[in-house]
C-alpha cells in the first residue's frame, strides 16, 4: 500500500457530506479489490489519510455500508443539548463561586479541578468537560498563561465592572442613601417538594379508603403553567404595591416575556413609592438596559451614520470613510449612550446601580425569592396556578423586615469576599510569574482548550 500524504482534516463537528460518503465507500471498494483480506481498521487509516476525513467518520460510513450495502444522506442540522438548557441562572452563579473558592484557598483553578468539584456536587446537572469549558467562556472566564501553567481568570471587563460596583455601593452606604434591590423570578404550578414521607403499606386508593387513610399527595404531571414575578425590597422589607405578577404564555425562558416596555411601565409606577435620593440595584438583564437611542456602529449604513452625526450638530464638510465617521461617534458616545430606566430614575432623583453579570449573591432579593419559593413548594398540593399565586403572596408576606436585614447582612459579607478576591488573584498570579518553582497539578488537560 503506497504512502499517502495526509490531507487537511475535515473540521471536527462538521457533518460528512453525501459526496464524501460516496468517496469513502468507493475508496473502500477499491482497497477490497486490491486486498480482499484488508481489515476495516487498516482501510479506515489509509482512507482517512487519503481523503482528510477523521477515522471515526470513515469507520462509521464503512460500518453502515457493510451492514446495509448503502449509505444515508447526512443530517443537515446537529441536535445538541446545550449546557444553557441544563444550568439555570443560580447554578451558573454557583459555578462562578466554585471557581473563586479555589482562589480563596490559594489554589489555581483548572478545568479538571472545577469539573471534579461540579461532578461531586449532586445539585449540579451532569456536564462534560467541553461543555464546562463553553459555559466558563460564556461567563467571560479566560485562561491566562503564566510561565508553565494556565490559570482560569475573569476578563478584565468583568473585574472592572465588579470593582466599580463594590466601590460605588460602599460609597452609597457611607452617604447613608437607602438601597433597594429588585429582580424577577418565576414559579411553576408544579413546584413542590421532591421528597415526602409515604406510607408504603397503602397499595392503592381502595386500600386507603377501606382503612380510612390517605393516599398521600400525588406528584404533578409536569411543571405546569408559570407565574412571572417582579418585586423590589430593602432593609424595610418588600415595597408595598411593588409586586408585578402575571401568567406566562410561553414555556421557554421567562426573560422573553419581561420586555423593556413592561419593565419601564412597572418602574414608572414603583419609583414614586421609593425614598428620595435612593439607589436602585438591579442586574444587567436586556430589558433593564434599553438604550434611549441606538448609537451607530460598524454595521450601520454610512448614510445613517452621517445623518445621526448631523442631528447631533456635527458638520460633515468633507468626504469621510466609515472609520473616520465612527471615530467621531466614539467621541460623542458618552453623551448619548444612556438607558431609558436611568433617565427615568434621574428625573425622580434616584440612582441606578447595576450588578455585574452572574453575581447573584450580590443581590439579597435572591435569598428572599428562595424563601418564598420554599414556602410554595412545601405547601403546594393542588398544583393549580391560582392556588400557587395565593401561596406566593403568603410567602412574600412572610419575608419581613427582620429577614431582609439578615439577607442584606449576608450580601455585605459576600461583597467583602469579592473585594478581597481580586487582590488575592493578582498576588497569586504575580507570584506565579516570578517563581519557577511553583507546581500545579492536572493543568496539562487544559491545554486542548487554550486555543479556543
Amino acid at each position: 500500500m503506497a504512502n499517502v500524504s495526509p490531507s487537511t482534516k475535515n473540521p471536527m463537528g462538521k457533518p460528512i457530506s453525501s459526496a464524501q460518503r460516496i468517496m469513502i465507500v468507493n475508496s473502500y471498494k477499491k482497497e477490497l479489490r486490491k486486498n480482499p483480506f484488508i481489515t476495516v481498521r487498516e482501510a479506515r487509516i489509509y482512507i482517512s489519510k487519503l481523503l482528510g476525513i477523521r477515522r471515526r467518520a470513515v469507520s462509521n460510513v464503512i460500518g453502515e455500508y457493510n451492514a446495509n450495502k448503502t449509505v444515508t444522506s447526512p443530517c443537515k442540522t446537529r441536535i445538541r443539548t446545550s449546557f444553557q438548557d441544563k444550568f439555570d441562572d443560580l447554578q451558573i452563579n454557583a459555578v462562578r463561586f466554585r471557581v473563586h473558592s479555589f482562589w480563596f484557598n490559594k489554589t489555581i483553578p483548572t478545568l479538571d479541578k472545577i469539573l471534579h468539584v461540579i461532578k461531586d456536587d449532586y445539585t449540579f446537572p451532569d456536564i462534560s468537560g467541553i461543555n464546562l469549558h463553553r459555559l466558563l467562556k460564556s461567563m467571560d472566564f479566560v485562561y491566562s498563561k503564566h510561565r508553565r501553567n494556565s490559570a482560569l481568570i475573569e476578563k478584565d471587563e468583568i473585574v472592572l465592572w465588579r470593582r466599580r460596583y463594590l466601590e460605588n455601593i460602599r460609597k452609597y452606604r457611607e452617604e447613608g442613601r437607602h438601597l433597594y434591590y429588585l429582580d424577577e423570578t418565576w414559579i411553576n404550578a408544579g413546584n413542590c417538594t421532591s421528597k415526602t414521607w409515604v406510607d408504603k403499606t397503602i397499595k392503592s386508593p381502595r386500600d386507603a379508603f377501606l382503612q380510612d387513610l390517605a393516599t398521600g399527595s400525588q406528584n404533578p404531571s409536569g411543571k405546569g403553567k408559570r407565574l412571572i414575578v417582579l418585586h423590589i425590597g430593602s432593609e424595610d422589607g418588600f415595597v408595598p404595591g411593588g409586586l408585578l405578577c402575571f401568567e406566562s404564555k410561553k414555556t421557554t425562558d421567562y426573560h422573553e416575556e419581561m420586555n423593556g416596555d413592561t419593565f419601564y411601565d412597572w418602574m414608572t409606577d414603583v419609583i414614586p413609592r421609593l425614598k428620595e435620593n435612593c439607589v436602585i440595584i438591579m442586574d444587567n438583564a436586556p430589558y433593564h438596559s434599553v438604550k434611549k437611542e441606538k448609537i451607530p456602529n460598524k454595521t450601520t449604513k454610512k448614510a445613517d451614520i452621517i445623518k445621526w452625526l448631523q442631528e447631533k450638530g456635527e458638520v460633515i464638510d468633507r468626504p469621510m470613510v466609515i472609520p473616520q465617521l465612527l471615530d467621531i461617534v466614539k467621541r460623542l458616545r458618552p453623551q448619548y449612550s444612556k438607558y431609558l430606566i436611568d433617565d427615568l430614575a434621574e428625573k425622580h432623583n434616584r440612582t441606578i446601580l447595576r450588578i455585574p453579570p452572574y453575581h447573584y449573591e450580590l443581590n439579597p432579593i435572591e435569598l428572599a425569592w428562595a424563601n418564598v419559593k420554599d414556602h410554595v413548594k412545601k405547601n403546594n398540593t393542588s398544583y393549580k396556578l391560582s392556588d400557587v399565586k395565593t401561596l406566593l403572596l403568603e410567602g412574600i408576606e412572610r419575608v419581613d423586615e427582620k429577614m431582609w436585614k439578615n439577607f442584606i447582612r449576608h450580601t455585605i459579607k459576600e461583597e467583602e469576599k469579592f473585594y478581597k478576591i481580586d487582590f488575592i488573584i493578582e498576588d497569586m498570579l504575580s507570584a506565579e510569574t516570578q517563581s519557577l518553582t511553583m507546581t500545579v497539578d492536572d493543568t496539562s488537560s487544559d491545554s486542548e482548550f487554550d486555543s479556543e
